[in-house]
């Protein structure tokens, strides 16, 4: 199948997967529907394809495609409009003395090792495979798209690195990961903050989070951000979701 847009995704075709587990709600099967050739999903391609709802893993675009759900909703932040709470304006505050580093997407062993800690300490019961070095750079170190890898640094220490695509009208959280260790950091909070920032900076007017379940726990810490836009029936609008922080 082919959808319509732009005259960069002219030529790129639709297919949906075959059913696969669903790695959000236990019990459902899912499917995806698929960008391709991935060789023509370049930066402008993939620009376009994020405002449709599509994601990158790897070299690979995509977007649900449930036949019997649509729980996957795509979010994003008006950079403008977006408003922290007490509780995230102290992180900000928390993390104010990491430094930071915006790097070509290249593999490094410490950023590797970082990365299996945090699979470790987040998703114990994964397939140790899934960690290998092998993986992590098929999932995050390839790209035909604009990404980069942000570092940040405790003085020598390395706490989180980031990956993010940039687009069209904004930054893209593909995926982040960092040091567990310590209970009281918001480490995850403060990179939500700094792409939010640095969004401005670049004035960008949109920071995309990837997808937001309601029934996900893995994907509650999406809704604190306020205000939101989701992609509900094809056009992005506000989205309002219940939330705790303060």
């Amino acid at each position: 199948m082919t959808l319509p847009g732009e005259s960069s995704l002219q030529r790129i075709q639709f297919y949906a997967s075959s059913s696969y587990a669903c790695g959000y709600l236990p019990g459902k099967l899912a499917q995806s529907l698929i960008a391709t050739p991935h060789h023509l999903i370049d930066s402008a391609a993939y620009s376009g394809l994020i405002q449709l709802g599509f994601r990158r893993s790897g070299k690979f675009a995509y977007r649900p495609h449930c036949e019997h759900c649509n729980a996957c909703i795509a979010v994003r932040l008006p950079v403008a409009e977006f408003k922290p709470s007490r509780s995230q304006r102290r992180a900000w505050k928390q993390h104010q003395s990491l430094s930071t580093r915006i790097l070509p997407l290249e593999f490094r062993e410490e950023h590797h090792a970082l990365y299996q800690q945090y699979q470790l300490a987040r998703h114990s019961d994964a397939d140790p495979a899934q960690n290998s070095a092998a993986q992590y750079r098929e999932f995050l170190v390839q790209s035909n798209v604009h990404s980069v890898m942000v570092e940040f640094r405790d003085q020598d220490k390395l706490c989180m690195v980031s990956v993010v695509d940039v687009v069209g009208d904004g930054l893209s959280a593909v995926y982040t990961f960092y040091d567990c260790s310590d209970a009281r950091s918001s480490y995850g909070t403060f990179n939500v903050l700094w792409l939010n920032a640095w969004c401005q900076a670049l004035q960008l007017p949109y920071l995309y989070l990837g997808y937001w379940i309601a029934e996900s726990r893995k994907m509650a810490y999406k809704q604190q951000f306020q205000p939101q836009q989701g992609l509900i029936d094809g056009e992005w609008a506000p989205l309002r979701i219940a939330t705790t922080g303060k």
